[in-house]
């Protein structure tokens, strides 16, 4: 495999007009990589798309034999398939593959997941090698992050069960999404029937446990791929697996999550749980009245959890209510692994 220079100041974002694509640039531009030659590649559909890049107008590229060339970084946001398309071909260039769907592997080794907290919660024959000699990782979505960190933020108050609800918005489908709840939304409003193109059902004023049958969204699939995240983050320190589910949010942006955990009620009070999720990482409020929401979320680099809730009825269960950017979230995560492997 070549080595790419040390003192390149390449950075590749592949899949670049996603809506994640989108919020790493402007991630990347405002943090120590400011100043980089940002390259953004995408699939040939999107290839031609106008943007801009450190404030100069910057034209999308398709992905061609030269693309990766002495790229430090590559950042892939783009679909599964892209991915797996050009992850070979980046590694080839002796760039550093940061992939935000966890779904490419090499011969040699899986990718090793990430995110800030994971270097803490893993025990150190298993922590994530996270060395400039790295080759690549993967960054799970903020609701695998979520899941991850309260299994195992809620050790010291001996979790025992932990069950979450994730309620999706329509970002995670791209801007078509995006698209279509603002369509409907609009639509419902002037007593029109509604276009259903993405999610081939009403999303709007809507909440669902599945799509449409002709809807290349899928929920099932959605409630897989985000277990098999939190079992690669979880599963070898034996943590405590949740049970969850994911439901549709008619909401633009925002993971949202309403958690059921069994605690030990010998060492579990409001004041104990509170500590613990916020050495997990979570922005815990200070007040019950401080609630969060995808508004209070956006544009946040942390999790906003409320004020634990003791279970009234059933002793040694408390309730969490929580919130993250999903776009933010796994972005930063990102940038902050790049500065860490520098």
């Amino acid at each position: 495999m070549p080595s790419v220079e040390k003192e390149s100041h390449r950075i590749v974002i592949a899949g670049a007009s996603s809506l994640l694509g989108a919020e790493l640039k402007t991630l990347l531009e405002e943090s120590q990589f400011a100043g980089w030659d940002l390259r953004l590649l995408d699939e040939e559909d999107a290839a031609g798309t106008l943007t801009e890049a450190g404030g100069e107008p910057v034209v999308i590229q398709p992905v061609d034999e030269g693309s990766f060339e002495r790229a430090r970084f590559v950042f892939f946001t783009g679909s599964p398939e892209f991915v797996e398309s050009n992850f070979a071909a980046a590694l080839a260039a002796g760039a550093v593959a940061i992939d935000f769907t966890g779904k490419v592997s090499t011969k040699d080794q899986a990718p090793s997941p990430w995110f800030p907290k994971l270097d803490e919660f893993w025990s150190p024959p298993l922590r994530p090698k996270v060395q400039p000699d790295g080759t690549h990782f993967w960054i799970p979505s903020a609701a695998a992050v979520a899941a991850t960190s309260l299994s195992f933020g809620l050790r010291p108050v001996g979790l025992r069960r932990l069950s979450i609800t994730f309620f999706r918005p329509v970002s995670e489908a791209g801007r078509a999404g995006i698209e279509e709840l603002e369509s409907q939304t609009g639509q419902l409003l002037s007593f029109q029937s509604v276009g259903k193109p993405v999610f081939d059902t009403q999303v709007a004023f809507n909440l669902l446990e599945r799509y449409g049958p002709r809807s290349r969204q899928n929920l099932a699939a959605v409630r897989k791929a985000l277990r098999g995240e939190i079992h690669a983050c979880v599963s070898k320190q034996r943590a405590v697996l949740p049970a969850l589910d994911v439901l549709h949010a008619p909401t633009f942006y925002g993971m949202m999550f309403s958690a059921c955990a069994e605690l030990d009620p010998g060492v579990a009070d409001t004041e104990s749980v509170s500590n613990a999720c916020r050495e997990a990482g979570f922005s815990v409020a200070r007040d019950e009245d401080c609630t969060p929401s995808n508004v209070s979320a956006a544009g946040e680099n942390t999790i906003q959890l409320g004020v634990p809730q003791a279970d009234a009825t059933v002793h040694g269960t408390w309730w969490f209510w929580g919130a993250a950017d999903n776009l933010r979230l796994p972005a930063w995560n990102a940038v902050k692994l790049a500065e860490k492997l520098l």
